[in-house]
Parts: C-alpha cells; sequence; structure tokens
C-alpha cells in the first residue's frame, strides 16, 4: 500500500534550484511502488466549495510573479485522470462532502514543483482536489479519510503546502544551515504532536503551537497537512530542512 505525503514546496524557484528537497523528493519517489494515479491538495487552490479537477490535460499554470524567464518555460506536461477524479468525487460525496467538478482547472505551482522532482517524466496522471480554507483542519482531516482507501488501489495521496510560511519575514541571504527560533519552535512543536497523534491539539493548533500566527498568517499553506495526515497511517520524516531563514522544506510520511 502506497503512503500519503506532506511535501513542504517551498518557492516556485524550486524547480530550478531544487537544493536538498529535490533529491530528497527524488529519493522518496524511488522508494514507492509507481503509483497508478496522484491525487492532490495544493495550497493554491483554495475554493468556497470542494471541488475535484477532471480536467483531462491540465496545463501548466506559472501562477506567480517576478521570476527569472527560465522558471516560465517549464512545463509539466501530466495528464489528468477523468475516471479516477469521479471515483474521487464519489468517495468524498458517499462520506457526506459535496463535491463539484471543475473541467478547466490546470495545474498550480503546487502541484507541478514538487511533483515534477519526483516524477520528472510527467508520466503519471494526476487529479487536484481544490482546499476550501475557510473550514480549516477538520474539514481536511475528513477529506483524507475519505480518499484514504485509494492508498490500497495504487494511489499516491499527496498534501502540498509548507510546515511554515511567512513570507514577510524570510531572510534572503540566510543560508540552508539557518533557522529562526520562532520557526524552529513552531515545526518542532508540530511535530511531536504528529507523532503523538493529538489530534485535538493539531486541530487547534492556531491557539496552541508556539508562533502559530506568526508562522501562518493565513493557513492555507499548513492545511494540507491534515489532508496527507488523515489520508494515511504512521508519521515519519522523510526530509527537514529550512531555507531563506523560516521558510520550512519538511517532507512528512503517512504510513
Amino acid at each position: 500500500m502506497l503512503p500519503s505525503l506532506f511535501i513542504s514546496h517551498g518557492s516556485p524557484m524550486l524547480a530550478l534550484e531544487p537544493g536538498a528537497s529535490g533529491p530528497a523528493l527524488a529519493r522518496l519517489a524511488a522508494s514507492l511502488p509507481r503509483p497508478r494515479a496522484i491525487v492532490i491538495v495544493s495550497a493554491h487552490w483554495e475554493s468556497q466549495q470542494l471541488e475535484v479537477n477532471v480536467n483531462p490535460q491540465p496545463e501548466t499554470w506559472h501562477d506567480f510573479g517576478g521570476f527569472p524567464p527560465a522558471l516560465y518555460a517549464v512545463e509539466y506536461p501530466a495528464q489528468g485522470a477523468p475516471e479516477v477524479s469521479a471515483e474521487v468525487a464519489s468517495l468524498l460525496e458517499a462520506h457526506g462532502l459535496p463535491t463539484r467538478l471543475n473541467p478547466r482547472r490546470p495545474f498550480d505551482h503546487g502541484v507541478w514543483v514538487p511533483i515534477g522532482l519526483m516524477y520528472p517524466q510527467a508520466d503519471i496522471p494526476i487529479v487536484q482536489v481544490s482546499l476550501p480554507s475557510q473550514h480549516g483542519p477538520a474539514l481536511q482531516t475528513r477529506i483524507g479519510r475519505a480518499l484514504a482507501s485509494l492508498r490500497e488501489q495504487g494511489t499516491l495521496l499527496v498534501g502540498s503546502g509548507s510546515i511554515t510560511h511567512n513570507l514577510r519575514e524570510l531572510d534572503w541571504q540566510a543560508g540552508p544551515e539557518n533557522a529562526t527560533g520562532w520557526a524552529l519552535e513552531f515545526r518542532d512543536w508540530m511535530v511531536d504532536k504528529l507523532a503523538s497523534e493529538d489530534e485535538s491539539a493539531l486541530h487547534d493548533y492556531r491557539r496552541q503551537a508556539p508562533h502559530a500566527q506568526r508562522n501562518h498568517p493565513s493557513d492555507e499553506h499548513l492545511l494540507p497537512l491534515y489532508f496527507a495526515r488523515g489520508a494515511g497511517g504512521a508519521f515519519s520524516i522523510a526530509h527537514q530542512g529550512f531555507t531563506l531563514g523560516a521558510l520550512g522544506m519538511d517532507i512528512y510520511r503517512f504510513g
């Protein structure tokens, strides 16, 4: 059975400057059975209601600005999987989660940047599920649990976000060996609660975790973690690190 994964995807420049995360993602992919499909929740598709992408040929969306021209030339031509999308929607509906199908959604960089580092041949179909971020962690846990059975059928479930994400307080001169104390404290609290399976504390992280608001001024980048946790099994760490002083690059495995 495949695990579920939480991937901190960092800056879009990860596609061109993979640092330590790129090799970690490549090793992780090599250690897994080849998926029949990938179902992913990205921090960059926030929605009012739950949606599932049924686009058979999603475009590579460069949903950012101010980066080098080479980044806008990157394409990730993976196919969609409408039959898997229908399966996902059916499972969500069966678990009391009303779902709308979206036939036009492209792949945002929360999809193609990390998955491109794992599967550079772009030969595994991908289905994206939206993030109704206003409903917080508990809904993402429910969505993950609703889709957990797909792991038994060879589908890789991925949450793509960031374990810390305060872009206003990044240190653009900091090397990978430098991490700010407030980001480390938050990351370590999250790891402790994940390891101890303290779901009530995890769902209430904005009140209980140290420096929660500072690490996540808004929580869309942390919510995919709850999807991955809900979909998976036992927690383990596949990779840890920071870039730019306060941008966590952790990768977690569940199951």
